[in-house]
């Protein structure tokens, strides 16, 4: 039986690689982003690995396009076997000048955006048996580093967000899981890199070394391919009893 995965930010950096991942394994992929040549990019992924794929460029600020958006998948595909709550946004500000509407912004994207598409899945997942969720979270679900309060408030949001959905889940066969990377440079993060160096008043480069890969033992960023092995670990069958955890790939960050 083929499986449906669908992620979401899957047209650029860790959503991408682990979009590829999953139709390199005979998944069809519900393609996900803001990018105007989304469809294209998942037309490519389709002919490549031949599986289907289909793409949406739902607002994940609006809660009735995320709800489309999974009406959608359901009914190109089927199933959504596997959900992957992988888009986010970031905005790096001392406190005293972090805005409202930032935040705001930051708290819809990266955490209510992954309850409302969970909640959305929850009842074709429970009537298949079946349901993988994935939330991909981050170090910073684990950690805290300054100027990222709404960021990592949301991170360690979606934490404790995978717990609950791992226990509802328990009696049905759907987890939930979540992978909490270290610095990844995705086009995500070298907006950090830039934001981070006008904060500091330090360079890019110094801003890499001495800030973001400071607190990790491996002094490297994270390789893409690394979390979507262990996203589709997370997604197989024989994952049932792996639920309501989170996993860390940060280079030795929160072994310190």
């Amino acid at each position: 039986m083929t499986r449906t995965a669908l992620i979401t930010g899957s047209t650029s950096g860790i959503g991408y690689t682990i979009a590829k991942a999953f139709a390199s394994k005979g998944y069809n992929v519900m393609f996900h982003g803001l990018e105007t040549n989304g469809a294209e990019i998942a037309r490519k992924v389709a002919e490549e690995y031949n599986v289907k794929t289909d793409f949406s460029n739902a607002n994940l600020m609006h809660p009735e396009e995320i709800e489309k958006l999974v009406t959608a998948t359901l009914e190109k595909f089927e199933t959504i076997d596997t959900l992957i709550n992988n888009a986010g946004i970031q905005y790096v500000s001392p406190l005293e000048e972090f805005p409202l509407e930032k935040w705001n912004a930051i708290i819809a994207i990266n955490l209510t955006a992954a309850f409302i598409a969970s909640k959305a899945v929850w009842t074709s997942m429970k009537k298949n048996k079946f349901g993988r969720i994935i939330n991909i979270s981050s170090v910073h679900g684990l950690r805290a580093s300054e100027y990222k309060s709404a960021y990592v408030s949301a991170k360690h949001g979606m934490i404790g967000l995978t717990k609950v959905l791992g226990l509802e889940g328990a009696g049905s066969n759907i987890t939930c899981n979540a992978i909490c990377p270290g610095y990844v440079k995705t086009p995500l993060v070298e907006g950090q890199i830039k934001d981070q160096s006008k904060a500091h008043g330090l360079t890019e480069e110094e801003i890499v070394q001495k800030v973001m890969l400071k607190k990790q033992a491996v002094k490297e960023f994270i390789p893409e391919e690394k979390i979507s092995e262990l996203a589709l670990f997370l997604a197989a069958e024989n994952s049932s009893a792996i639920t309501g955890s989170s996993y860390t790939l940060d280079g030795g960050w929160t072994a310190q």
